[in-house]
């Protein structure tokens, strides 16, 4: 009964035996043949996948730093501007002291000549009343002179010399 089964299993140990010897010879094969390409192939796609890892952190990073210039740019320009700006107001504001300071002076220097030329008029006109007054005694003096006169003469005389400063 168990006969079958001896003949069975040498037959399977020697099918066994050429099978593993075929698959020694191919993978003897494959590696002469195909593994140091293989091998190259995987370590050139593990090198390419390294270095495009590399080559991201570096952009990553060359993009940090421009983004970092371009703040401190704008900071700058920002403060510059700032800067600009106090400085228009402050030269604003002293042209404007200025203006009002020479405004005022001119005011002040009109004022004085007004006055100067008030007062050099009213001096004019003092003396102009004077040299009148005196023109007027004299005038009056020479008239009593000449004769006597009474309230009425004296009131026709004084309403004379009246119309006649009038002219």
């Amino acid at each position: 009964m168990f006969s079958h089964l001896a003949v069975a299993s040498s037959l399977a140990i020697g099918d066994m035996l050429f099978y593993a010897i075929c698959f020694i010879i191919l993978m003897w094969l494959i590696k002469l043949v195909a593994w140091k390409p293989i091998n190259q192939m995987m370590q050139d796609r593990a090198d390419k996948i390294s270095n495009d890892i590399d080559s991201a952190e570096k952009s990553r990073d060359d993009a940090a730093k421009l983004a970092k210039q371009r703040q401190d740019a704008l900071a700058n320009s920002r403060q510059e501007a700032t800067g600009i700006v106090d400085s228009a107001k402050k030269q604003g504001q002293q042209q404007r002291d200025g203006i009002l300071a020479q405004a005022q002076t001119d005011a002040q220097a009109l004022k004085d000549n007004a006055k100067k030329d008030i007062e050099q008029e009213r001096q004019d006109a003092l003396s102009s009343v004077r040299n009148d007054v005196a023109d007027l005694s004299i005038e009056i003096a020479s008239k009593i002179i000449q004769k006597e006169l009474n309230a009425d003469d004296q009131k026709a005389l004084i309403d004379s010399y009246i119309e006649g400063l009038g002219k």
